[in-house]
């Protein structure tokens, strides 16, 4: 499979112009790097003893409108691993779409860590059947079989498709029928609350989730993610999970800058909502040229097509992204919040172009 390069005779030196390739290729949003630059002076206390790190928590605080438990983390991986710690058992299982990130991207991570099984569910467009969902919880094995301690959510999904309020209550509410925890992945959650115009308190909070991972990275930051635990108790050890992990930041400040400017004035939702804006505009482009079939629903800010298999490998050397399932040309475009008018005009008459040819 292809990978990018830069362009050796970029004065930039090391970059490439932007693309669909994935929002982890966008750089940080320039308010994000200014609070970085801004509490770059004097010295701090480590470890998230400092004042940036108690303005973040709380500003996480008013984000829900409750007091809630939130700590920083480097990446996804360890958000979702971490956030899955609070209901850990050896002979435990987290349930997951079979599209989800935790079962497809994430490695051994998950089981390693955990030492759990990972159980993915059948779903349909990204998101969990509840059919299947309530097949795995009545299956009443007992000692013999895998206990299901957790379900985690995708929102949104690993294809762009979107739980409504009412599917999302569903799944918690079977799930907690269970004795089941609830765990959301939020690493574009950003583009979820702009789609569906609700708030995050009445998307999860308010809907039982238990604990979530909020995306930072994915959502106009350097690096580093957020554990927000919304059931009160479930984080009494995560101090020990954080350390365990090599995932406790000496220098936590510069992560909580962060999400200080990410929170401020909803960034991080009209971030989501400029990428989502991007990617229709993109879907309304592609989906007049006959030799390109939108897989799923666009709801947020990726484009998932079928395009010829043949015209993947070129059209990856003219600008540069990702296949979802190279052998059936199946392919993924994203947009981020940096995303201009300009690139998809490029990108579609490269794409008319190439498959004219």
């Amino acid at each position: 499979m292809m990978k990018p390069t830069a362009q050796q005779s970029n004065p930039s030196a090391d970059a490439f112009p932007r693309g669909f390739a994935s929002d982890n290729f966008a750089g940080i949003h320039p308010r994000i790097l200014e609070r970085i630059a801004t509490v770059n002076h004097g010295h701090a206390m480590a470890y998230g003893e400092d004042a940036v790190t108690v303005r973040a928590r709380a500003a996480f605080d008013r984000l829900f409108g409750h007091q809630v438990c939130s700590h920083l983390v480097f990446n996804g991986t360890a958000a979702n691993v971490l956030a899955l710690m609070a209901f850990q058992k050896p002979y435990g299982a987290v349930l997951c779409s079979d599209l989800a990130h935790l079962w497809n991207d994430e490695s051994t991570a998950p089981e390693r860590a955990l030492g759990m099984r990972v159980m993915p569910l059948k779903s349909v467009d990204g998101k969990i059947d509840p059919a299947a969902l309530a097949e795995v919880l009545g299956r009443g094995h007992g000692v013999h079989g895998v206990l299901p301690v957790a379900l985690t959510l995708t929102q949104p999904t690993e294809v762009g498709t979107l739980y409504t309020l009412d599917e999302l209550r569903c799944l918690i509410a079977m799930a907690h029928a269970h004795g089941v925890g609830v765990h959301v992945d939020g690493a574009r959650l950003g583009c979820a609350v702009a789609a569906l115009g609700i708030s995050p308190r009445e998307m999860l909070l308010e809907s039982g989730v238990d604990v979530l991972s909020f995306g930072g990275t994915k959502q106009g930051m350097l690096c580093g993610e957020a554990v927000v635990f919304l059931k009160p108790g479930l984080d009494a050890d995560f101090p020990f999970w954080q350390k365990h992990t090599m995932q406790l930041a000496s220098k936590m400040r510069f992560i909580s800058a962060q999400f200080e400017a990410l929170l401020e004035d909803d960034l991080w939702i009209a971030n989501g909502r400029l990428a989502n804006i991007m990617a229709e505009r993109l879907h309304l482009a592609v989906r007049e040229l006959s030799f390109v079939e939108v897989a799923f629903p666009v709801q947020v800010n990726s484009v998932f097509a079928r395009i010829p298999a043949a015209l993947v490998e070129p059209f990856q050397r003219e600008t540069f992204f990702w296949p979802w399932d190279e052998r059936a040309g199946l392919v993924r475009w994203m947009c981020a919040f940096d995303s201009e008018g300009e690139d998809i005009d490029r990108f579609v008459a490269t794409l008319k172009r190439m498959g004219s040819s």
